[in-house]
């Protein structure tokens, strides 16, 4: 009988050791639940036409995006779904992370001194300030509204980037800060808009 080897023993022994994950990945923490919501109030809904309502609520939420500064990235009216995203720079902004070098934490410098064989001697220092050297810091603001069934659901990421352009953060905020507000300056402008349900 051959034997079997120990590295094949410790690889079975290791692939027992599998966890499969007990749920999918969801959205930490989860949506508030003001980012669900009516489109417009039940009165209105019962004497229009399902398509005009969802119509009337997707060009309020483009004005109301656009007002706070939103950029459209992509809307689809057969879906009822809308995207948009705004960015603001990070100034003085680090990754809490990464603590080579002191990252972030004001001046650092580098370099070193050298001997060569036979003639010649070198030397070299280099430094930042800051962050370092790239682009600015950014923050990425997502935001996703359907309108379906007579309601609107908000979606809302946040997505922090360095002076590289890696992601460095990333996040759901889909908050009842944001969706209160949300509510609120929808509920104003529908009405102005001049156009009944």
């Amino acid at each position: 009988m051959k034997s079997i080897p120990i590295s094949l023993t410790c690889l079975l022994a290791l692939a027992g050791c599998q966890v499969v994950p007990d749920r999918l990945p969801q959205a930490e923490p989860a949506p508030a639940a003001s980012c669900y919501f009516p489109a417009a109030q039940e009165k209105a809904l019962e004497t229009s036409v399902f398509p005009a309502a969802q119509e009337k609520a997707l060009e309020t939420s483009v004005e109301l995006l656009t007002e706070w500064g939103f950029t459209l990235n992509s809307t689809d009216t057969t879906l009822g779904l809308i995207s948009a995203s705004r960015e603001r720079p990070l100034h003085g902004y680090y990754d809490p992370y990464d603590d080579a070098f002191g990252y972030g934490h004001g001046m650092r410098l580098f370099g070193g001194l050298g001997v060569g064989r036979g003639s010649g001697v070198g030397f070299g220092i280099g430094g930042g300030f800051g962050g370092g050297v790239g682009q600015q810091p950014v923050e990425v603001e997502r935001v996703s509204l359907l309108v379906d069934d007579a309601h609107i659901r908000i979606s809302r990421d946040i997505r922090r980037f360095d002076h590289w352009g890696d992601l460095r953060e990333s996040y759901s905020a889909s908050n009842d800060d944001f969706c209160q507000r949300f509510q609120t300056r929808f509920a104003q402008i529908l009405p102005a808009t001049g156009r009944p349900l």
